[in-house]
């Protein structure tokens, strides 16, 4: 059992707050979108993976699909509960701490560090594309463990 689990058995119930939350966010609090609620929100703010999420349920004996698992993750984030951080086309973060803020993402270890946004200055952004603006800027910055 992974100590995310062991740490969100051993607390109190979140249910009634987390299935009001669910429901201001326009979500229906369905019994597998709570007991994801749990895991991702039952603790401090962290980044989570599809897969990560998905072996935290198992251990915790809640019986979804990775399926489930993304779809739940997308439709959180779609309603402004998480913050979906892509590192390449193949691998994508969920943060549940969404406010404005950057990232290191250590490479060798696959796992996000979180970087303040005030640690991070540009001078100037480009023009967005005619009719556009800019609704948020994204930094990821790759680490690695530094050789010798």
């Amino acid at each position: 059992m992974s100590d995310r689990t062991q740490t969100a058995r051993s607390l109190p119930s979140r249910k009634p707050c987390l299935t009001a939350v669910l429901r201001m966010a326009g979500l229906r609090p369905t019994r597998q979108r709570v007991a994801l609620a749990e895991l991702l929100f039952g603790g401090p703010h962290r980044h989570v993976s599809a897969e990560q999420l998905h072996g935290e349920a198992n251990d915790a004996s809640v019986n979804v699909s990775l399926a489930t698992i993304y779809n739940t993750l997308h439709q959180f984030h779609e309603a402004g509960l998480l913050r979906e951080v892509a590192v390449d086309a193949s691998r994508s973060y969920f943060d549940t701490d969404t406010s404005d803020h950057h990232h290191f993402y250590v490479e060798d270890e696959q796992r996000m560090i979180d970087i303040p946004a005030s640690s991070v200055e540009f001078l100037t952004l480009p023009e967005p594309p005619k009719g556009m603006m800019v609704s948020h800027v994204d930094v990821v910055i790759r680490v690695r463990k530094a050789q010798g």
